[in-house]
């Protein structure tokens, strides 16, 4: 379990890279048609007006980059992919963007994965008896990467509850937990199944 958002910083200063990204697995497929985003694009914007900010053309860029992609992004994938549209993009660019959205709640650091994802709930506002926004809460394939965001309230509440007995006030929350997908945990099984027969036919 990871407490807090947590920031985008963790790119070296000047963009030098220090070793490969530790972004973990993740499943390789196309990105969303640019119309499914659409929606959480309005809404994004209409979130930001309403908190008196302003979702920049480059924010809503990286944001739409985001949104997209079919798993969490890692910063210099993001970077990659805004240099295709912008060749004059560098690492702070990409990091203050990121920054600006997680504070908006548009968008959450997978910690586990050092990566970036788009937020089911993009724009919530506090829920009614909790003491935090949003417990954002993942599920995080560790053999394809695939990562689910939940949004249950039950969750949240059973945190809270538990934190208010240890006198503790949450301000922010994530949950990580990880392990096997259907699809994953149903191949495993097929391969389990297999050695086993395989064995057996060899005795």
């Amino acid at each position: 379990m990871a407490a807090g958002q947590g920031s985008a910083a963790g790119m070296p200063p000047g963009g030098a890279r220090n070793g490969p990204e530790r972004s973990g697995p993740q499943r390789s497929g196309p990105d969303r048609p640019a119309h499914d985003v659409e929606p959480a694009l309005l809404a994004a914007e209409a979130r930001c007006l309403r908190a008196g900010v302003q979702l920049t053309p480059l924010r809503r860029q990286v944001l739409e980059l985001v949104l997209e992609a079919e798993q969490p992004l890692g910063a210099y994938a993001l970077l990659d992919r805004l240099k295709a549209q912008r060749p004059g993009a560098a690492p702070p660019t990409v990091y203050r963007a990121l920054d600006f959205l997680l504070e908006q709640g548009l968008i959450h650091k997978v910690e586990r994965l050092n990566a970036f994802i788009g937020c089911v709930e993009a724009g919530h506002a506090h829920q009614e008896g909790h003491g935090h926004d949003h417990a954002h809460q993942f599920l995080i394939c560790r053999q394809c990467g695939l990562t689910v965001e939940l949004s249950d309230h039950a969750v949240a509440h059973a945190l809270d509850d538990a934190a208010r007995r240890a006198g503790f006030r949450i301000g922010n929350a994530t949950v990580e937990v990880e392990g096997l997908c259907a699809a994953c945990a149903a191949a495993q099984a097929a391969g389990a199944h297999g050695q086993e027969g395989s064995a057996a036919s060899g005795r």
